[in-house]
């Protein structure tokens, strides 16, 4: 891809950040300043956390390049509060920063700790192929990453990912949003925009092509476990997620693109994604990665003006997994 001339996730993010921390009482996050000098927001393990933080970390995952609005919808009568997120740059801030690409790990046995890492840190440590296809490599002396957990992170990982940025631990911040918080799972269906993003990425549809998108889904309710939480913000966007890209090239390539992305065209859709995980062993890598993807989904090929459909809402299958 063209690389990206002047324009830094990290930087555009930054405001987002201290904005989010000077806010922190009024939002009912955590914050404090480890012993590493690393500043660690908590977003729902020891504090309530809600939506309107959700939505703020949501761009902040976004790289400061998206917008993400709640409003009440009739596209889901039952579950009327929606999501809804814009990218002017998709790839960018949905691939480049968004997407939890970043494998963190440390310890080993019970006590090992593990997360994937989402956010403007990513395109400071490089650690993902991605960013080759993606040719973006950012600069920066302050950062910010993104973990859905819902356990505080070993200062010796801290340490680590400050130095795989390039950044001094005091330059750094963790926000950390368990699943099972109003602001994580507020956070999770944010990507609904960024799910199709990747999964046109796998179909190997050009990411040069994509120069617009939208989407949306619903704001699911919490469960106290994680798989019953992390279940339902799956299946918010595979149920009931909208997504709208306008791409280059020809309707043919556009149309085929609607056809491809929904969820529908899995082999593991028609149950609720809980149910499905445990039917695999509670094992991520034998669950069809063509699943991962919005519900609806419209492709307008933007020289031919044509607009392609597919996919559909399931309101059963919605009822089911958020247990109305």
């Amino acid at each position: 891809m063209t690389e990206q001339i002047g324009v830094s996730v990290n930087f555009s993010t930054q405001p987002l950040v201290e904005s989010l921390i000077r806010d922190a009482a009024m939002l009912r996050l955590g914050v404090k300043r480890l012993d590493n000098g690393v500043t660690l927001v908590d977003a729902g393990i020891d504090t309530i956390g809600g939506l309107e933080a959700g939505r703020r970390i949501a761009e902040i995952c976004m790289g400061g390049m998206g917008t993400v609005t709640l409003a009440h919808s009739a596209l889901t009568p039952d579950w009327p509060l929606r999501v809804h997120v814009h990218a002017s740059d998709p790839v960018l801030s949905c691939l480049g920063s968004q997407y939890a690409g970043w494998s963190l790990s440390h310890g080993k046995g019970k006590e090992a700790f593990y997360a994937l890492g989402s956010g403007p840190a990513r395109s400071l440590s490089l650690k993902e192929p991605l960013f080759e296809e993606l040719a973006y490599q950012d600069k920066a002396d302050a950062t910010v990453i993104v973990m859905e957990v819902d356990r505080f992170p070993p200062l010796e990982l801290l340490d680590k990912i400050a130095a795989d940025c390039g950044v001094e631990a005091a330059k750094l911040t963790v926000i950390v949003t368990p699943t099972s918080s109003l602001a994580g799972g507020l956070q999770v269906v944010a990507r609904v925009l960024e799910v199709a993003m990747h999964k046109a990425h796998e179909l190997g549809f050009p990411l040069d092509d994509i120069v617009d998108g939208s989407g949306s889904a619903p704001v699911p309710p919490p469960a106290p476990d994680f798989i019953t939480a992390m279940g339902r913000t799956n299946d918010a966007i595979l149920f009931a997620g909208q997504v709208h890209l306008f791409v280059r090239g020809s309707a043919e390539a556009a149309e085929k693109l609607a056809h491809e992305l929904p969820s529908s065209t899995s082999r593991d859709y028609g149950k609720p994604f809980a149910q499905v995980f445990k039917e695999y062993d509670y094992d991520f890598f034998k669950v069809d990665p063509m699943l991962f993807s919005p519900a609806s989904v419209m492709v307008t090929a933007v020289e031919a003006g044509r607009t392609f459909r597919s996919g559909k809402l399931d309101a059963e299958l919605l009822a089911r997994s958020f247990g109305a």
